[in-house]
């Protein structure tokens, strides 16, 4: 039996995976921080990550003994068991792997959270049949893996492919990685929603299900028409410049933004057939069929 964990810039969630691969259940807490909390975010996420496990084997008569791996999926660029770069939740270097080795007698395997998810998609979700694909995991930032001939394309120092952090304007808006104008400031859906709250005067404590029931309620009036349009607009500007580096058969969007896939994935058709520089090409969009559990199913695949 093997646990998944996935970490993301809002929340974390575990799950046991079989060695089959079955998907058997999960485990999930909010990262709920203050300015505080950032000062001691690796005890945190060791805390969160200690008690969904527990929580997990308790449920289903597991011992500790009986975890055969624990894979990792992180945002940032993990490297040699440590967690780099993750911008969001201001951890610039966390040795994830040795402090979980001193709770779990286990092998230990982490990897960048688009990856994983990714990986997923490829093996058990809705690119199996594409040979040349591209996954993007919109939620909190903007993750994200890309697939050449079936093999999954990694660079020899870092995570690279760092689709999120790609500039889409220079003098733009100011990303948590210190730069200006980076594709997920524009596309991430927490800022579409924080800024979707701010546009329309909307209750700032509404959960995400409201807001994708406040956009489709009201996509026939003209504001709202224009405010998803303008969003879609940058957004389609990142996947152009994906499909003219890598023409693919086919990009999956995971993350909050594909339980929009009715709304969105019809206009950015449209938007991106006038921008592409090959006319005659064709890029499927498809949302992932794992959802938000592809993290976690993708680290158990490491």
């Amino acid at each position: 039996m093997k646990i998944g964990i996935d970490i993301g810039g809002s929340h974390i969630a575990s799950g046991i995976i079989l060695e089959s691969g079955k998907f058997v259940a999960k485990e999930t807490r909010d990262l709920v921080l203050d300015e505080n909390d950032y000062d001691r975010i690796e005890d945190i996420i060791i805390d969160i990550i200690k008690s969904e496990i527990k929580i997990l084997l308790d449920r289903y008569n597991y011992e500790v003994a009986d975890i055969t791996m624990i894979g990792i999926a992180a945002p940032g660029s993990p490297k040699d068991g440590k967690l780099r770069n993750l911008v969001n939740l201001r951890i610039k270097e966390f040795d994830i792997k040795s402090r979980l080795e001193e709770i779990y007698d286990t092998e230990i395997k982490i990897k960048n959270d688009g990856k994983c998810a990714g990986l997923a998609e490829k093996k058990q979700g809705n690119l199996k049949e594409y040979k040349d694909c591209v996954f993007l995991c919109i939620g909190t930032g903007v993750g994200s893996s890309v697939f050449l001939d079936n093999k999954l394309l990694e660079a020899s120092n870092f995570s690279g492919f760092e689709i999120g952090h790609m500039i889409i304007n220079e003098k733009g808006n100011e990303c948590n990685c210190g730069n200006k104008g980076c594709f997920e400031t524009y596309a991430s859906m927490k800022r579409f929603k924080r800024n979707t709250i701010k546009e329309f005067d909307l209750d700032k404590n509404m959960q995400s299900e409201e807001l994708q029931e406040f956009i489709r309620n009201n996509m026939n009036d003209s504001k709202v028409n224009k405010w998803v349009d303008k969003y879609l607009d940058n957004v389609a500007i990142g996947l152009v410049n994906i499909i003219n580096i890598f023409e693919p058969e086919a990009i999956c969007f995971g993350g909050s933004f594909s339980y929009y896939d009715d709304i969105f994935l019809p206009i950015l058709k449209e938007k991106i057939a006038k921008l592409r520089f090959n006319k005659e090409g064709n890029t499927e969009l498809v949302v992932a069929k794992l959802k938000n559990d592809a993290g976690i199913i993708g680290a158990a695949l490491l």
